[in-house]
């Protein structure tokens, strides 16, 4: 692909961007609603120069509730793009470089040994807590083995985490099918008339027979083989979707008494377990594909209830941080499995990596005081 000349990214951009865009005015600074940039690729670097040519205003008609300002924008873009072109380097160069850094090693050779099997691109997550603040060089006594002990905490808490989110999915499954087969019918995904957005939910459609197509469950082959019907019972076809599309499934439903049914089983009202589900589900991805979760900030943010069922988190938190999505985890097993031992293993997880730093997921101090947190020993 031909680098785009300076003429052709102002076309470009004057399209994308003029053409009936809208612009929230607050404090005369212009907040652009729009996609990013990220659709443009060169194959050379280019850097692009933003001038504004000219500003149109026009005012909404008085009838619009919102009144706010519809602006026309030509511009250009400054960015800079290059090719990435950092060299390979083997285990023992990078070994080499870390050591540069100023880490230390208590044993190469099982570092050596470690590197062949977790890439540094994995560790470096793990590596950035024993960092100097704004610096490529590390902290003053810090080993290889702390990060790693860090990676073996957060394999351990992912696992453990997985185990209970697999109780959770299992029973909204079960919930949802029997709260809207009891209001709709066995089929009741099938038909739009229960949902909110008829272009979403053919795209819901289009997952379930994906998911259906690439199931291998004996039951689904024979269903398939005896009956007409495009899906299975919502009990056979909710048993092979994924936890995402029974999450989204459950978003699109059109509000009303068994949205707020299958909610109120849990002790929450709907919108709020639609907020908790998007975030759980976010966390069970990240857990399957054995990503970093310890301090990890999380770009969805959970609801915060008004008034729950059973004992919630009191104290303020960050609601993007990994304490709050186990403290939704952990109150959602209330209902699933009141006899769980979430909380004695988890504290059991902590005594045995003394060196993890709660504070780094979210915990706030005397979280071990909280009802939610301190009803098993």
């Amino acid at each position: 692909m031909t680098a785009p000349t300076s003429d052709s990214l102002y076309k470009y951009y004057n399209s994308l961007f003029i053409n009936d865009n809208y612009f929230n005015v607050i404090n005369t600074q212009l907040l652009l609603k729009t996609t990013s940039i990220s659709t443009l690729f060169f194959q050379n670097p280019c850097t692009i120069q933003i001038n504004v040519v000219s500003l149109q205003q026009h005012t909404y008609p008085a009838s619009r509730k919102n009144s706010a300002l519809r602006v026309s924008l030509f511009f250009f873009m400054d960015m800079t793009l290059q090719y990435y072109n950092q060299p390979h380097i083997t285990v023992d160069e990078q070994i080499q470089l870390l050591r540069s850094e100023g880490l230390s090693f208590e044993n190469e050779s099982r570092a050596k040994h470690l590197l062949n099997h977790i890439s540094m691109f994995r560790l470096k997550s793990y590596l950035k807590p024993f960092r100097q603040h704004n610096s490529r060089c590390f902290k003053s006594g810090a080993t290889f083995e702390q990060a790693y002990t860090l990676y073996k905490f957060d394999s351990e808490l992912r696992k453990m985490v997985c185990s209970e989110l697999e109780k959770i999915e299992v029973s909204i499954r079960t919930q949802l099918s029997l709260t809207m087969a009891g209001d709709a019918g066995i089929f009741w995904f099938a038909d739009v008339a229960n949902f909110r957005d008829a272009n979403r939910h053919t795209s819901l459609l289009r997952n379930l027979k994906d998911e259906l197509h690439r199931s291998d469950d004996d039951a689904i082959i024979q269903f398939r083989s005896t009956y007409v019907n495009p899906f299975p019972p919502t009990w056979m076809t909710f048993e092979v979707s994924s936890f995402g599309t029974l999450s989204m499934m459950y978003h699109w439903l059109r509000k009303g008494h068994a949205r707020r049914h299958v909610a109120n089983f849990y002790g929450v009202s709907d919108s709020v377990l639609e907020s908790w589900l998007h975030s759980i589900v976010y966390v069970r991805n990240i857990c399957a594909h054995h990503s970093r979760l310890w301090n990890r900030r999380l770009s969805i943010n959970a609801i915060v209830p008004r008034r729950t069922r059973l004992p919630f988190v009191a104290i303020p938190s960050d609601t993007k941080k990994v304490y709050y999505v186990l403290s939704i985890i952990l109150y959602l097993l209330q209902t699933i499995n009141p006899n769980n031992t979430f909380v004695t293993r988890f504290k059991s997880l902590l005594a045995k990596y003394p060196s993890v730093d709660v504070t780094a997921m979210g915990f706030p101090q005397n979280w071990q005081d909280e009802p939610l947190w301190s009803t098993q020993s």
